[in-house]
């Protein structure tokens, strides 16, 4: 199962790897920030008020140590003793910006927006297959795939409502557990999923899927995968 918030190191907080240059933790950073502030049209609906705000601060704290030379080497060898990291990174050339967990591009690529909701709803309704998928005790990112795909919904278009990543969109309807983000994203990110194409109930159903979720890292990591 992926990581709570909070279980992340620094790095993984920021999205950054060990060998980040400075320049890379301040754009990780201010894109964190844009992301959590009270106001963001990224995370609205993803978190309550007192989990923006651990997270803030657990940002803070995280960027605060890793921009400072002294404390980020302390840190480091934390790690170290931890097994977390193998040895401390030097800083490599800045290649191109950090990539933040939420697309926040102020331009898009042109999709057709999702506005019908009314026409959603009924074709949810309509349909057998996804009545039976609705019906399951599991849910899985396949099941996921399917409901989008008979309801003639692209992945773009999930995409640009969510302001989500394609990428972790494309995780979550692959179950590929390994690459998906934090299990405090990715509820929010698998309501949000399911509110865009008018499934309810959203919290049941986005529970039913973090259930099976943990059961398959679980089934993996026995399996050594």
């Amino acid at each position: 199962m992926p990581k709570e918030f909070s279980a992340l190191n620094y790095y993984e907080m920021l999205d950054i790897k060990p060998e980040a240059a400075a320049v890379e933790i301040r754009h990780a950073y201010n894109a964190a920030l844009q992301v959590y502030q009270p106001g963001s049209l990224a995370s609205y609906s993803f978190f309550q008020e007192d989990e923006r705000q651990n997270i803030l601060s657990l940002i803070e704290t995280a960027y605060r140590t890793l921009i400072n030379d002294h404390t980020r080497r302390d840190y480091d060898d934390g790690l170290i003793s931890k097994g977390e990291l193998s040895e401390r990174k030097e800083p490599l050339p800045v290649s191109k910006k950090p990539v933040s967990i939420f697309d926040i591009s102020r331009n898009p690529a042109v999709v057709t927006a999702l506005t019908n909701n009314e026409a959603l709803k009924s074709k949810v309704s309509q349909s057998r297959i996804i009545g039976a998928i609705l019906a399951q005790n599991e849910i899985c990112g396949a099941d996921l795939k399917a409901i989008r795909t008979e309801l003639g919904v692209l992945i773009e278009q999930i995409a640009q409502e969510t302001k989500i990543r394609n990428d972790y969109l494309k995780s979550i309807e692959e179950d590929r557990v390994a690459l998906l983000p934090a299990a405090i994203f990715l509820k929010g990110f698998v309501k949000s999923y399911l509110r865009c194409l008018c499934l309810e109930p959203v919290e049941e159903l986005a529970v039913r899927y973090m259930d099976t979720i943990a059961r398959l890292s679980q089934r993996q990591k026995a399996e050594g995968l």
